[in-house]
C-alpha cells in the first residue's frame, strides 16, 4: 500500500474513531444522569460501558497514527502492527468493564436499591438504542472499508450495547409497568456479554499478532499475477508475512524451463515483483526459481510417474520442484506435507524410500514443506 493510501486510510479510521469517541461521551453523560436520578444499577453500568467505548475510540485513533508512522531503521517494515495491539488494548478494556459491571451487578442482587424510572430516563435509553445501532454499522462499514480489525471490533461492541441498552430498556417498562424489579439480573446479562464480546475481540487480536494463515482470496489472486507472467510454469511455496492490516511481504518459488539463462530469470523476478505489486499491493521480496526437465521425454514421464506415486501417500498434498539428474543420479522434489502428518520429517522419508524403490541407483532429497497458504 502506498503512502497516499495509507495516509487516507489513517484519517478514515481517525475519523470514525472521533465520532465514536464524541458520541459515546454524550451517551456516558446521558445515561450517567438518567441512572442516578432513576437509582438505575444496570442504565449506570450501560453509562460506564459508554465510557469505555470512548476511551477505546481514543485508542483506536492513538493506534491509528502510530501504524502510519514512516518505517525507521529500528522498523524497517514499518509499525503497521500497532493497529493489533490497539485492538487487543480495546479488549482489555472491554473486559475489565465488564468485570467491573458484573461485581457492581451482584452486589445489586444481594441487596437491591429501590428505582424509578421517569419519561425523560426512557427517552434517553430509546435515543441510546438508536444512536448505538448507527454508531455500530457505520464502525463496521467502516472497519471492513479500510480493513481495520479495531473499527470492526468497535462496531461488533457498539451493536452489542444497543441490544443490551434495549434490554435495560425492557427492564424500565417492566418496572414502571408491573413494579418487578429486574434490572440488577439485567445488569449481570450486559456484564457478561461484555465480559465475552472482549474476550472474542482478545482472541481475535493475539491471532494477528501470532500470525496466521493468509486469506484464501489475497494469496490466490498473489499466485493467479505470479503464474501469468510469461515464463512461469508454476507457482508454489507462497509464504506471506503480514506487518499490519494490508501489508504484505512474500516470497514464492517459480517452476521455469531448465533452458532459461540467469539473465532471462533475472528479468523474470523483476517483472513478478512489477506486476504483484501492481495488481495486489504485496511487496514480493524474494523468488526462488526450480528448473523443469524440458529436455528429455523420459524424464518428464519420470516426473509424472513419481508425483502419481508420492501423492498417494496419505500426509502429501502437493508434490513439485521436481528435478531428475541423469548425470548425477539424483532426483530432488519437494513435498507439501499436512499439518495432520505425526511428523513431517517421517513422511518425507518415507516419501524418499519410495521413489528409491522406483528408481534404485538414484540418490533422492525430499524437502518438506508446510502448506502454508491457499
Amino acid at each position: 500500500m502506498g503512502e497516499t493510501a495509507n495516509a487516507g486510510r489513517r484519517e478514515a479510521i481517525e475519523r470514525a474513531g472521533f465520532i465514536s469517541i464524541g458520541a459515546n461521551v454524550a451517551l456516558a453523560a446521558l445515561k450517567g444522569a438518567a441512572g442516578f436520578f432513576s437509582n438505575s444499577i444496570s442504565l449506570t453500568l450501560d453509562a460506564v460501558n459508554s465510557l469505555t467505548d470512548a476511551l477505546s475510540g481514543i485508542v483506536t485513533v492513538a493506534g491509528a497514527r502510530l501504524a502510519a508512522k514512516k518505517p525507521d531503521k529500528k522498523h524497517p517494515l514499518g509499525h503497521g502492527r500497532a493497529e493489533y495491539i490497539s485492538q487487543f488494548i480495546v479488549a482489555a478494556v472491554i473486559v475489565y468493564a465488564g468485570i467491573t459491571s458484573l461485581i457492581e451487578s451482584v452486589k445489586a442482587v444481594i441487596s437491591p436499591g429501590e428505582s424509578s424510572y421517569s419519561a425523560p430516563a426512557v427517552a434517553v435509553m430509546v435515543g441510546a438504542v438508536a444512536v448505538k445501532l448507527f454508531l455500530g454499522l457505520f464502525m463496521k462499514r467502516a472497519g471492513r472499508k479500510n480493513n481495520s480489525g479495531t473499527l470492526c471490533a468497535s462496531g461488533t461492541d457498539a451493536l452489542s450495547d444497543a441490544a443490551l441498552t434495549s434490554s435495560v430498556l425492557a427492564a424500565a417498562l417492566v418496572k414502571m409497568l408491573t413494579g418487578i424489579k429486574l434490572e440488577a439480573y439485567v445488569g449481570l446479562v450486559i456484564s457478561a456479554a461484555i465480559i465475552y464480546s472482549g474476550i472474542e475481540i482478545i482472541r481475535d487480536a493475539v491471532d494477528e499478532l501470532l500470525g496466521h494463515r493468509t486469506q484464501a482470496d489475497v494469496s490466490l489472486a498473489v499466485r493467479k499475477a505470479v503464474e501469468s507472467v510469461d515464463g512461469v510454469i508454476g507457482a508454489y511455496d507462497l509464504l506471506m508475512h503480514d506487518y499490519g492490516p494490508d501489508r504484505f511481504v512474500a516470497s514464492i518459488h517459480v517452476e521455469v524451463a531448465d533452458t532459461m539463462t540467469a539473465r532471462e530469470i533475472d528479468v523474470l523476478t523483476r517483472r513478478i515483483q512489477e506486476k504483484v505489486y501492481a495488481e495486489c499491493g504485496v511487496v514480493m521480496a524474494a523468488v526462488g526459481v526450480y528448473a523443469q526437465n524440458t529436455q528429455s521425454a523420459e524424464e518428464a514421464r519420470a516426473k509424472e510417474r513419481i508425483t502419481e506415486a508420492v501423492l498417494n501417500v496419505p500426509e502429501v498434498k502437493q508434490v513439485h520442484g521436481f528435478f531428475i539428474d541423469d548425470t548425477r543420479r539424483e532426483i530432488r522434489l519437494d513435498a507439501v506435507i499436512g499439518f495432520e502428518a505425526e511428523s513431517r520429517d517421517k513422511t518425507a522419508e518415507q516419501v524418499a524410500r519410495l521413489v528409491r524403490t522406483m528408481y534404485p541407483g538414484y540418490e533422492v532429497y525430499v524437502t518438506a514443506d508446510a502448506d502454508f497458504s491457499d
